[in-house]
């Protein structure tokens, strides 16, 4: 259902966001490969996290509908 959809798209903004401040803090010690891959990993999740919320909108809208 839409709830379970929502959740999946929250657990991979949070993870993103982990990424991204492990990221932050690699480039900031200089450690630009690894800070490196962790960028791409917080884009993974990112573009996980875009498709999870675009099918939940999707689905809330469905549910919404077939309310009326």
């Amino acid at each position: 259902m839409p709830k379970n959809e929502h959740i999946e798209a929250a657990e991979h903004h949070d993870r993103a966001a982990k990424s991204h401040r492990t990221a932050a803090e690699h480039h900031d010690k200089g450690d630009h490969d690894a800070g490196h891959k962790h960028s791409e990993e917080a884009h993974g999740h990112s573009a996980q996290a875009h498709e999870r919320s675009t099918h939940a909108h999707g689905k809330s809208g469905e549910a919404k509908a077939g309310k009326r």
